[in-house]
């Protein structure tokens, strides 16, 4: 008979998140990997909605359209090397090859400055490999533990890049006019050649949980994935089932790019220096992330054993619906940047966790090539549209902006539902949930 482990860190963990002994290792290195890759990319972030103030407020939707391409390029390009070269190799040198492209923008930033194209290049090249990584992560959760595991230990590890998300905005926002602007890209190309390091120890430790967890599973990444670099959009349109994750979220970058607009038209209006924005956007990212953190760690996995998945997805399009009402009857820059953080908080601790677990009842290469097309392309897609709807409701005010995200936030809870159910009756079919997924019943 197993005696219960008595060590202090095994106590806090089970109490936090359930975790059991055997999951400790893999739990813990997936926390600190995600706690990298969220500060690395977070420590940029505000200065990429600041490039974005420098290519123009009025010409956002062109940013979008650019990242739309350059991300419809980069899916396929993924899943041909992915179906490749061995997904242990692989999924190191994605970061590593991020690494460097940061070093190059470090320079180009040293020597051409506050360049308009090079702004533009630095914000598309940003908004797309940040969406790449985070799904590339996810992925890999979802290869690991299974669905069951997933309720219980997908909100811890997520509170790993939340503090990641949380320390990387405060240091900007205390130390941005000391440090310098340029010298965060090579801090944060420092960051993403640990996440490399990282997801090549996790590989390890994937092979010993499948080995002895009854419930892990069971794949390995000692392979390539084989097939075509446009796998993953075929698997897509094969399966109802991944098609209800893309519209949910399509829908759910619609929301978050009106409000990005509202966001962005207030701060250039309110803060005329580059150092001035890029500091008010630091502290909407601080206040929202530690919110966030506190409910990652010691909520999420609760919320979700108790309320379901269901209730996971449907959480943010409610918010939303009472937030859009609060912006029409008050569009200014307090309450609008209130309700950025309600609306991100409540989308990392609950939302995200929740649709990163549909992921773990689909096959290997649908996790990580089906994800990759609907969390790049699908997702920037849902930037473009909604950028230049954005862009021509923009001249109506952000009170205009409000009135078009109730719109789509009606469209949105009826598919959060219906998607919601769809895993439910999935995991409630055990042996059957993957083949009937998959097959696209």
């Amino acid at each position: 008979m197993n005696q219960p482990d008595r060590r202090p860190v095994t106590r806090i963990l089970k109490l936090a998140a359930e975790i059991e002994p055997i999951e400790t290792r893999a739990v813990w290195i997936s926390f600190v990997y995600f706690f990298f890759l969220m500060a690395s990319y977070f420590i940029l972030r505000p200065l990429r909605d600041t490039m974005g103030t420098v290519y123009g407020v009025a010409h956002l939707q062109e940013l979008f359209t650019g990242t739309f391409l350059v991300s419809f390029i980069a899916a396929p390009v993924f899943g041909g090397l992915a179906s490749r070269i061995r997904l242990s190799k692989f999924l190191p040198w994605v970061y590593g090859f991020i690494a460097i492209t940061m070093i190059g923008f470090f320079f180009l930033f040293e020597n051409i400055g506050n360049d308009r194209w090079v702004a533009a290049a630095f914000y598309i090249w940003l908004s797309t490999f940040n969406l790449i990584t985070i799904s590339l992560f996810w992925s890999m959760m979802a290869d690991i533990f299974s669905s069951a595991q997933a309720k219980r230990l997908f909100g811890f590890i997520a509170a790993g890049g939340t503090i990641g998300a949380v320390s990387a905005p405060a240091f900007v926002a205390l130390f941005v006019r000391s440090v310098g602007v340029d010298n965060l890209l090579l801090m944060s190309a420092t960051g993403f050649t640990i996440t490399a390091f990282l997801a090549s120890l996790l590989e390890g430790e994937k092979r010993k949980l499948a080995a002895t967890s009854r419930t892990a599973q069971r794949t390995s990444l000692d392979h390539p994935l084989g097939g075509s670099p446009f796998d993953g959009f075929s698997l897509l349109f094969k399966s109802r089932y991944l098609l209800m994750i893309a519209l949910f979220l399509l829908l759910m970058t619609w929301i978050s790019t009106v409000i990005y607009f509202q966001l962005s038209d207030l701060i250039s209006k309110d803060f005329a220096s580059r150092a001035a924005r890029t500091q008010a956007y630091a502290t909407i990212d601080f206040a929202t992330n530690s919110i966030a953190l506190l409910i990652q760690l010691f909520g999420t996995s609760r919320f979700i054993q108790r309320f379901g998945v269901s209730t996971g997805l449907l959480l943010n399009p409610l918010i939303m619906v009472v937030a859009f009402l609060a912006v029409a009857l008050s569009p200014v820059l307090f309450v609008l940047g209130s309700i950025q953080v309600a609306r991100r908080f409540s989308e990392y601790a609950i939302a995200k966790p929740s649709r990163d677990m549909l992921f773990t009842l689909v096959d290997q290469e649908s996790k990580y090539k089906a994800k990759n097309v609907i969390e790049t392309v699908v997702y920037r897609f849902g930037d473009l549209s909604s950028s230049w709807l954005s862009a021509a409701v923009l001249p109506f005010g952000v009170a205009g902006l409000a009135i078009l995200g109730l719109v789509i936030s009606a469209f949105w809870f009826p598919i959060a539902f219906l998607l919601g159910r769809r895993y439910e009756i999935a995991q409630d079919d055990d042996v059957l949930a993957v083949p009937a997924v998959t097959a696209g019943a």
